[in-house]
């Protein structure tokens, strides 16, 4: 039997929605699922035993920052990423390639790979698609990414074209080069906005598709009616055996959006970033803790959680610690923000099993207004 093979539970008649088991040897991933990031090799302000509690399944880590801190040659030392953060179920990590291309300093493309100066020390780095594979490869997760150059959003049609070509000819590279079986390597599709490129992109990548595929180059800066636009263009020639990750999205609405054109993994960094800074995802939307409304709100965050945060705590006392700088009240919305994603998630799987999604994403629009048009 394969290390890792992807099972298509139900397909729902009316949107390209499905449910799915993503099967790996650090264990099974129903999807639809949201990845939190742990892009250090932790989820910022969440300890893993908690992750758990809140019925994460996967996380995501990231190839460039483990590369330049702590060193990827440290953690292959210390028995691997599993081991180096005491996390028992599967691990995701980046090529690499968005944070080459938007943190590093001064880097310079080439066909060969990137030249580059870390952003923490400055020294000169350089990745290629055969050093990506070996980075990756040292840190030992389940499944792993291709590297790629992403393009913001504005980019002309030529640079992005030349991005696109020489993404898909890293992929060849980067196939070539890997060989441990216990990895999973998915392709990214990439194009920027151009739909002609997408798609392109997306059928040169297919013979390379063994056991998933990711998107990249969404959620830059484009309006998300953009986002939808080219996920449509893509959902036709989607493959049928594997999952669809779309990679850094992870605003609610995004999430059922992304569902309804076929997707089934996401991750970002939203649910801790804003957790960090007062806002709550909810399922009542967004609510913004740190505003003086919630002053002498002593009801809980959101009603229909369950989580540590929600049976404890009231917004007023949460406000209360954003708002004075203790560090307990990001780690409870951060901790508030993963178990409402990864509650949406499961939600969305029963509904596409029971061939009811359209009308959970009605009731999903109808409790949540467009509070969540604003991420």
């Amino acid at each position: 039997m394969e290390k890792f093979y992807y099972e298509v539970i139900k397909q729902d008649e009316r949107t390209g929605a499905r449910a799915g088991i993503l099967h790996t040897p650090h264990g099974d991933i129903e999807t639809p699922t949201f990845m939190p990031v742990g892009t250090q090799a932790t989820v910022k302000g969440v300890m893993p035993r908690d992750l758990k509690e809140a019925k994460t399944q996967i996380i995501l880590a990231n190839t460039y920052h483990l590369h330049v801190r702590p060193g990827d040659e440290t953690v292959k030392r210390a028995g691997g990423l599993h081991k180096f953060m005491a996390w028992d179920r599967p691990i995701l990590t980046d090529s690499g390639g968005f944070q080459v291309f938007s943190l590093a300093k001064l880097n310079k493309i080439r066909d060969d790979g990137v030249y580059f100066n870390s952003h923490v020390d400055g020294r000169l780095h350089f990745f290629s698609p055969e050093k990506a594979m070996e980075i990756e490869e040292n840190l030992g997760a389940d499944i792993i990414m291709a590297f790629d150059q992403c393009t913001p959003f504005g980019t002309d049609e030529k640079a992005a074209e030349a991005a696109m070509e020489r993404t898909l000819k890293w992929l060849d590279r980067c196939y070539a080069y890997h060989k441990n079986p216990e990895q999973a390597l998915f392709p990214i599709v990439q194009g920027n906005m151009y739909k002609e490129l997408r798609i392109k992109s997306l059928k040169e990548s297919i013979p390379y598709v063994k056991y998933g595929l990711a998107i990249g180059g969404l959620s830059v800066g484009e309006p998300k009616s953009t986002m939808y636009e080219i996920l449509d263009e893509l959902y036709p020639y989607y493959p049928q055996h594997v999952p669809r990750y779309l990679m850094g999205v992870g605003s609610a609405d995004c999430l059922v959006e992304g569902v309804r054109r076929g997707i089934d993994m996401f991750d970002c960094v939203l649910a801790t970033r804003v957790g960090r800074n007062g806002t709550a995802l909810t399922s009542d939307g967004k609510v913004v803790v740190r505003n003086g409304a919630y002053k002498e709100d002593f009801t809980p965050l959101d009603p229909k959680c369950d989580c540590y945060c929600c049976k404890n705590y009231t917004k007023a006392y949460l406000r209360h610690l954003i708002n004075v700088g203790e560090m307990l009240g990001g780690m409870m919305l951060s901790l508030h923000n993963i178990t409402y994603l990864n509650r949406l998630m499961r939600e969305m799987r029963s509904a596409i099993i029971e061939g009811a999604f359209t009308e959970f994403a009605e009731k999903f629009y109808a409790e949540t207004g467009d509070t969540y048009e604003r991420f």
